[in-house]
C-alpha cells in the first residue's frame, strides 16, 4: 500500500483517461475541471511521469497512461464489486432464506416463527416452500453448492442425512399414522375397514424410491394389500385439506398435525405409526461458514423440536 499515490488522485485519473476529457470527468465526478487538473498534476509529480498530452480544447494519453489505464480499471471495478458485498452483508445480515417441503413449512416452521421474532427482531426470514427439499435417493448429491445457487441459508430436508459438508442434524423422525376427520373415525370400525374407505396420499412420499404409504402400513399391520381405494394429493397440504373435509384417512405425522388433532379436526384413527430411515434434517453451509443468523435460526429450530405449539395437548402437559 505503501507504494500507491492517494486513492482519490487515481480514481480522477481513471476517469479522466476513459473520457479523454477534464471537463467530462469534472461532470461525471460532480466537480470542478480545475479540481480534475490539480489531482492529475499531483499524481503526475507523484510518479515522476507525465499522463496527459495537454492540448488547446483536448488532451490525450501519454504512453505510459495508456498501458496503466486498462489495468487501473479493473481495479476500480474489482474495489466497486468488493465495496458492494460489504454494502449487502450489512443490509443483508439479519435476512435468512430458508426452504422446507410444503406440509413442513406451513404446519411446522409457520405457527412457530413468532418465538423466532421474539428472539430476533430484528431479523426477517424469507420462507420458501419446495418439493425439491425431499430425497429421491439415499445417497443423496445435494451439497454446498446446491444451496448457494438457491441462495438459500438453511434447509429443513427430508431424507437420510447424507449430506456432505453440509453439517446435517436431525430434526425429527417421519412416523405417520392413520388420521381422518372425527365424522368418518366414527364410521370405520378396525383395521379391515379402512380398504372401505378412500385412503389419501401425499404425493409427496412417492418421489422417494423406497415405497411409502399405505401398502406399506398395511403391511406392517399384517394385512392384505389387495385392491386399496387410493386418492392422490400433489403435496401434503392438499391432502391435509381433504382429510379434514372428511373426504378420506391420511397417512400423517403427529408432530406436523398438532394443530389440527389437537383442535379436534383430525383424530388417530389407530396407534400404529409407519416407521421410515427418513426423517427431517436441517442442513446449513455449517459453522464459520454460515452468516451468524442463519446459525441462529437453524439452532432455533433445533430447540424447538422439543417445544410443542401453544394450545396443543402437549403443550397443555407442561403446564
Amino acid at each position: 500500500m505503501s507504494r500507491l499515490p492517494p486513492l482519490i488522485a487515481l480514481s480522477y485519473f481513471e476517469v479522466a483517461a476513459r473520457t479523454r476529457s477534464f471537463a467530462a470527468a469534472a461532470k461525471e465526478l460532480n466537480v470542478t475541471p480545475a479540481a480534475i487538473s490539480h489531482q492529475i498534476k499531483s499524481l503526475e509529480e507523484y510518479l515522476g511521469v507525465d499522463l496527459f498530452v495537454r492540448h488547446h480544447r483536448r488532451v490525450s494519453l501519454t504512453p505510459a497512461a495508456r498501458v496503466a489505464l486498462p489495468e487501473l480499471h479493473e481495479g476500480f471495478d474489482a474495489l466497486g464489486r468488493a465495496v458492494d458485498k460489504i454494502r449487502a452483508y450489512g443490509e443483508e445480515r439479519l435476512i435468512v432464506t430458508v426452504c422446507a417441503e410444503p406440509l413442513f413449512a406451513t404446519k411446522w416452521i409457520v405457527p412457530r416463527l413468532h418465538r423466532f421474532y421474539a428472539r430476533c427482531p430484528d431479523a426477517e426470514v424469507r420462507l420458501q416452500a419446495s418439493l425439491h427439499t425431499v430425497d429421491r435417493r439415499r445417497d443423496s448429491d445435494f451439497g454446498p453448492a446446491d444451496l448457494k445457487r438457491a441462495g438459500i441459508d438453511v434447509s429443513v430436508r427430508l431424507g437420510y442425512g447424507n449430506y456432505a459438508d453440509l453439517a446435517p442434524q436431525r430434526l425429527m423422525s417421519l412416523d405417520l399414522v392413520p388420521t381422518c376427520a372425527p365424522e368418518l373415525a366414527a364410521t370405520v370400525e378396525g383395521v379391515d375397514a379402512l380398504r372401505g374407505v378412500p385412503l389419501l396420499c401425499d404425493s409427496t412420499l412417492t418421489r422417494i424410491n423406497e415405497p411409502y404409504g399405505w401398502r406399506e402400513w398395511f403391511k406392517q399391520q399384517g394385512g392384505d394389500t389387495g385392491t386399496l381405494r387410493e386418492l392422490r394429493f400433489g403435496n401434503g397440504l392438499l391432502a391435509l385439506e381433504a382429510a379434514i373435509a372428511g373426504q378420506g384417512v391420511l397417512l400423517g405425522s403427529r408432530e406436523l398435525l398438532q394443530a389440527e388433532l389437537s383442535a379436534g379436526k383430525l383424530t388417530v384413527l389407530a396407534d400404529a405409526p409407519l416407521n421410515s430411515d427418513q426423517a427431517y434434517y436441517v442442513v446449513s453451509a455449517g459453522e464459520g461458514l454460515e452468516r451468524p443468523i442463519a446459525g441462529q435460526f437453524r439452532e432455533w429450530l433445533l430447540e424447538e423440536a422439543d417445544i410443542p405449539l401453544p394450545g396443543t395437548a402437549g403443550d397443555a402437559a407442561q403446564g
